[in-house]
């Protein structure tokens, strides 16, 4: 007799051509991802060559009952790290049957920004360090602290080693080789300052790819910890208090940065980020007032710095960069819950387009 584990680990190209796609899109809130599966006749490895699908608007929040139809166009494919064989993920964006996207569909004016001639000429490049917190199902606590009390102060956790300092480490292995296995580019992983926090890096990514890629891990993320019966949470401040937040660094480069000369270039465009601080700000993540207060690794949101290897700046350039004369530099300010797309496409924006 067949075991449930089996049955969901039946490898379907015995049998058939056929293959299940996963399509992923976001929902409502910004935040909450969603997904719902499909059979097609044979393998795809182009999303163009994919069908559009449609689902229920209003029951995700971004459309009314009487007219609750949204289309999906399928945009990138990954490989399915959890029905695996010639299985896919499809990452789509959200649109009306009249070919308007949605208004919570960033991806579409994002991609518009990386196609303009400009940007495509000076190849961005990105490294998105994405902090998150694994928390206790029924309860919403980070995960290895005692109920209802709290774990040793910070110190010992940050790429600690041991059950005392390291809390969730199956998971976030699992999360690292599934995402490898899509064909997602993670570069690495860490524990973070506060136990329970850990820290995935996607890059480098260049243009709307980045965006595509670090939705998918979070996708793959939520799948895992969903198995795990773990919560995962992306608030940039879970924990009030003596505690580090959660945020989303962002190193960013462009050719004529990475080119002779591009220190002068990196400074350029630094103070053009610093001119757009406010307007950076408001689309850097919600709840990020929270987390940039100044204290524990950041700085405070009202204020605009920059430095050489200063971790308590808005923006740092690394000192590698500095000796070199070339390089990139690493926005500190996005919150662990900004919209990846938003965030890229809008550094690119300021730093190419935008005339002060």
């Amino acid at each position: 007799m067949a075991s449930l584990t089996d049955l969901v680990n039946l490898n379907l190209s015995d049998t058939t051509e056929k293959i299940i796609a996963e399509y992923i899109w976001i929902g409502g809130s910004g935040m909450d991802l969603r997904s719902k599966a499909r059979t097609l006749s044979g393998p795809v490895t182009d999303p163009s060559k994919l069908p559009k699908w449609n689902y229920d608007g209003s029951s995700t929040g971004q459309a009314p009952g009487e007219d609750s139809e949204v289309i999906l166009h399928p945009q990138a494919i990954f490989k399915d790290p959890f029905r695996r064989g010639n299985n896919i993920l499809v990452m789509c964006d959200c649109y009306t049957p009249a070919g308007e996207p949605i208004p919570t569909n960033k991806r579409y004016n994002a991609a518009k920004i990386f196609k303009d001639p400009e940007v495509a000429a000076e190849e961005p490049w990105y490294g998105i360090e994405q902090e998150y917190t694994l928390l206790q199902k029924d309860i919403n606590w980070p995960l290895g602290w005692p109920v209802g009390g709290f774990p040793g102060p910070q110190g010992p956790y940050y790429c600690g080693v041991g059950a005392d300092k390291s809390f969730g480490r199956d998971i976030v292995d699992a999360h690292y080789k599934a995402c490898l296995y899509a064909g997602i580019n993670i570069s690495g992983i860490n524990g973070e300052v506060m136990p329970g926090q850990w820290e995935f890096q996607v890059g480098p990514s260049v243009g709307i790819a980045s965006g595509d890629q670090i939705w998918v891990a979070r996708y793959i993320l939520e799948r895992i910890t969903e198995i795990a019966g773990v919560v995962v949470s992306f608030d940039p401040k879970p924990i009030p208090g003596d505690w580090n937040g959660a945020g989303a660094h962002c190193n960013y480069s462009t050719k004529s940065m990475r080119n002779e000369g591009g220190y002068e270039i990196i400074k350029s465009a630094i103070e053009k980020l610093k001119l757009r601080h406010k307007e950076h700000i408001a689309a850097y993540g919600e709840g990020n007032e929270r987390r940039l207060t100044g204290r524990h690794e950041t700085a405070d949101i009202h204020t605009f710095s920059w430095g050489v290897a200063n971790r308590g700046a808005s923006v740092r350039v690394g000192r590698e960069t500095e000796q070199n004369g070339k390089g990139y530099f690493e926005d500190r300010r996005p919150a662990s819950n900004m919209d990846p797309y938003v965030v890229t496409s809008m550094i690119a924006e300021t730093t190419i387009i935008w005339k002060p």
